[in-house]
């Protein structure tokens, strides 16, 4: 992904801006929040911070090599420092991450870079094997999607393999109107964060089916 420096063009929630800059922003704590998966298992999402260095390497490590490959598009087992150092210290304005973790223990990561000088950023994001298929890929999306949006950015683009359904499944599902071309082995997702009917329905519809899971096992309890 791109490491992405300049300004953003829009003010959302109140935020700052110095000319062109947006003010330093401080650790976005009012982002967090529990959140639930499409099993009904509670997790608990966050913006990333730089103490989660240790967190991350567990992670990446307890991945599986189609995982990691799936990600990064070679075989890394290991995260270098200044990796690490990348991927956790963020800006939060034009380099943001979340982060899904339950317990002491990271199931998820999902980030965007903004390319530099435009309204465009690059998405990305990862899920530990035995929680894959359960949402929250999608869960990342939605929320990246959100507070993208609310920082001036107005569109989303995903490099991937081209038999990478379940991420492309992800880009379709959240109700955004996504455009993709072929490179090689590779697919280039596009899509805007504008919320639309759509999108809104798609993520009501996911909420709703998530409430009626859980009431069933209530009832059944």
């Amino acid at each position: 992904m791109t490491d992405a420096s300049s300004a953003s063009t829009g003010v959302g929630r109140g935020r700052s801006v110095r000319g062109d800059h947006w003010s330093l922003r401080p650790y976005p704590s009012e982002l967090a929040s529990d959140v639930v998966t499409d099993q009904g298992v509670i997790l608990h999402l966050r913006p990333i911070r730089s103490e989660d260095a240790d967190l991350l390497v567990r992670f990446h490590r307890g991945l599986s090599p189609d995982s990691i490959y799936r990600r990064y598009f070679s075989i890394h087992p290991e995260l270098s420092d200044a990796e690490v150092r990348h991927l956790t210290q963020v800006d939060y304005v034009d380099r943001f991450a979340f982060i899904v973790e339950t317990g002491d223990a990271l199931v998820g990561v999902g980030r965007f870079d903004r390319v530099p000088n435009t309204t465009t950023a690059e998405v990305a994001f990862i899920v530990a094997d035995e929680y894959q298929h359960q949402g929250i890929g999608l869960l990342l999306l939605d929320h990246l999607a959100d507070e993208a949006w609310s920082l001036g950015i107005t569109n989303f683009t995903a490099e991937t393999q081209s038999d990478n359904r379940s991420m492309m499944g992800v880009f379709k599902a959240s109700g955004f109107p996504v455009s993709s071309r072929f490179e090689g082995d590779a697919i280039t997702a596009c899509f805007p964060i504008q919320p639309t009917d759509e999108s809104r329905a798609s993520r009501t519809g996911r909420e709703d089916r998530i409430r009626d899971a859980g009431r069933r096992r209530g009832d059944r309890s």
